[in-house]
């Protein structure tokens, strides 16, 4: 046995494109299909990026309920106000 007997494996274009085109469908996440076609999700990821299919990277949304978000936004204004004093 060899060290590195590691299996380097190659996709097709049209497999790449069949994989983006699944994941577009929405019937699948990218986890779910990584796992049924054994595929490393940072490998989906280089293919989402090299067909500029920005919209199926991941995003990242924050959710707060409206007293979490008065809190944030009383405080922005409250160091905003404070910044105004400080100048003056």
């Amino acid at each position: 046995m060899y060290k590195n007997d590691k299996v380097i494996r190659r996709y097709s274009e049209p497999f790449k494109l069949k994989i983006l085109a699944e994941l577009t469908t929405g019937k699948y996440t990218k986890s779910n299909l990584c796992k049924l076609y054994s595929i490393a999700p940072t490998t989906v990821n280089e293919w989402i990026k090299k067909y500029e299919r920005k919209d199926l990277m991941n995003t990242r949304v924050k959710v707060e309920t409206k007293d979490e978000s008065y809190r944030s936004g009383s405080a922005k204004l409250n160091y905003k106000n404070q910044d105004i004093t400080k100048r003056s």
